[in-house]
């Protein structure tokens, strides 16, 4: 599946503001939503021509309509009752009601998030090597750190457009940074160990796999294992079980937020790429809580913007800008702590 042939969802609902919700909900989560009518304002002929792979039926005025009786008797794609009133899209509700419908929708049609996979051969192709930023003298004059364990850790989350986003901050952010980095990205298992070489060739910093049993080391990023969720000792060493990450997402942007604000507190923080859906803003609360900041990339800069968007729209981000922003806020930012 790529972003032109993702699923093609046809929604009927009864009420102008369900119907607006899942239209939202549906393209910020990387589907095509084909139809979305009031079932009271179609006929058969118009339903027979439409031309979709999901139907996603939501009645909340009425529950007998003669239009989805039709539908159920003779459509041959597979027709799913919605999850009922949708939170408003702030509510600390929706995280949960966008995870429910979108495991349903994944399990039936697919998920849009395989598209990210056939893009990073385009990263890997790319010759390009983007100016870096440079290192502040308070950062300079302090001891080298890298390789040492790092007191400081960040994650990098990332869904649709991600690794671009993601390769763009690395390129130019200079090395020599007492930091280490986590990097989660929705993408199909088969492309993960290619996510090292495509984000991490033209930069300063080792992007690695997880190696259970050792800590984030500074200098580097680790990816996420996207089917195993990571967390971590009372040592900081990363602990990789056979748990998978809570549905729908691999891995889970939310778990991998709570896990990381668990151990670091406030010597956490987060940043949130290019995206589909709300992945990260059920946590985010208990990450500003833990003393971490949030920070997004802005979203004109972004391929998705619903992932950053759904943490600015919630007011956790306390920064937004592109990638090279965010990597010269972040330089800025550790520098600060040093002075």
């Amino acid at each position: 599946m790529t972003e032109k042939t993702s699923a093609r969802i046809a929604v009927l609902a009864d009420t102008s503001l369900q119907r607006h919700v899942l239209q939202q909900a549906l393209t910020g989560n990387g589907y095509q939503v084909v139809l979305n009518s009031d079932p009271a304002r179609l006929d058969e002929e118009a339903l027979a021509a439409c031309e979709a792979d999901l139907w996603l039926v939501d009645l909340a005025l009425s529950e007998d309509s003669p239009l989805v009786d039709n539908l159920l008797e003779h459509a041959s794609a597979p027709v799913l009752f919605g999850e009922g009133h949708a939170p408003e899209r702030h509510s600390e509700h929706y995280p949960r009601w966008e995870r429910r419908l979108f495991g349903k929708l994944k399990n039936l049609v697919g998920d849009p998030a395989v598209a990210v996979g056939p893009s990073l051969e385009t990263l890997l192709a790319e010759a390009q090597r983007p100016a870096r930023l440079e290192l502040p003298r308070a950062l300079a004059d302090t001891p080298l750190v890298a390789g040492e364990p790092a007191r400081q850790v960040w994650l990098l989350a990332a869904s649709l457009g991600g690794p671009a986003a993601v390769k763009a901050f690395l390129d130019a952010l200079p090395g020599g940074l007492p930091i280490g980095f986590l990097y989660g990205q929705h993408i199909d298992p088969s492309f993960e160990s290619a996510l090292p070489q495509a984000v991490g060739r033209h930069s300063q910093w080792h992007v690695n796999q997880a190696r259970p049993g050792d800590a984030v080391r500074c200098g580097e990023v680790v990816v996420v294992p996207i089917s195993r969720e990571l967390s971590f000792a009372d040592d900081g060493r990363m602990l990789v079980g056979e748990r998978p990450w809570p549905e729908p997402y691999s891995p889970s942007i939310d778990q991998a937020m709570l896990n990381l604000a668990q151990h670091f507190g406030a010597q956490c923080g987060v940043i949130a790429f290019s995206g589909m859906g709300s992945d990260g803003s059920a946590a985010a609360a208990y990450v500003r809580r833990q003393g971490g900041l949030i920070w997004t990339q802005r979203a004109d800069s972004c391929a998705c913007p619903s992932m950053p968007d759904s943490l600015r729209e919630g007011g956790y981000s306390s920064f937004s800008g592109d990638p090279r922003e965010l990597a010269a806020k972040l330089v800025e930012h550790l520098a600060a702590q040093c002075s």
